[in-house]
């Protein structure tokens, strides 16, 4: 793994998509603070659409979640 803001935005909005139990979630503020960020996600942005690099932040991402929130 290797830093790139770009993947970084992408894994981290698309996890917090993926993963958020509400507005008030840890993991629904991650989306929020990606488009602070200035980040737009493209409407196709998939699992499958991230580089090597940004799966592997997404996987790392999902591998840190209590199994209780899966």
């Amino acid at each position: 793994m290797h830093f790139n803001r770009f993947d970084i935005c992408m894994a981290y909005y698309l996890f917090g998509a993926d993963y958020h139990t509400g507005q008030w979630s840890k993991e629904y503020a991650y989306t929020s603070r990606t488009l602070n960020l200035g980040f737009c996600p493209s409407p196709m942005l998939r699992y499958e659409s991230l580089s090597e690099n940004g799966k592997e932040i997404y996987d790392n991402l999902v591998a840190n979640i209590p199994a209780n929130k899966r």
